[in-house]
């Protein structure tokens, strides 16, 4: 399996010295979670993909604090190889016969 790291923020629009925007700023959620798992639990990098998503994909409306809270997140996806899944169905259909 692979898993992909996705990075969220905000609707509120960030500039600053290390962040160029909402875009840049859930790329570096994301990454900073895969250098965690690489580093800290050994999880093999090639397994690993960031992805960031900016503020695209709000769990809630941003209306509030409260909302945009929870709107600054990072999601974990486990991410079947189906070439993997479907050589294995393969194989046992023909262990089957």
């Amino acid at each position: 399996m692979d898993v992909m790291i996705e990075g969220h923020t905000d609707s509120r629009t960030i500039n600053n010295a290390s962040v160029q925007d909402n875009w840049d700023l859930s790329v570096k959620r994301s990454t900073s979670i895969v250098r965690l798992l690489e580093n800290k639990y050994n999880v093999d990098g090639s397994r690993l993909i960031a992805s960031g998503r900016g503020s695209t994909m709000p769990l809630v409306e941003n209306s509030t604090r409260e909302n945009r809270a929870k709107n600054r997140r990072t999601r974990i996806v486990i991410l079947p190889n189906l070439d993997k899944f479907f050589a294995m169905i393969a194989t046992d259909e023909a262990l089957a016969e």
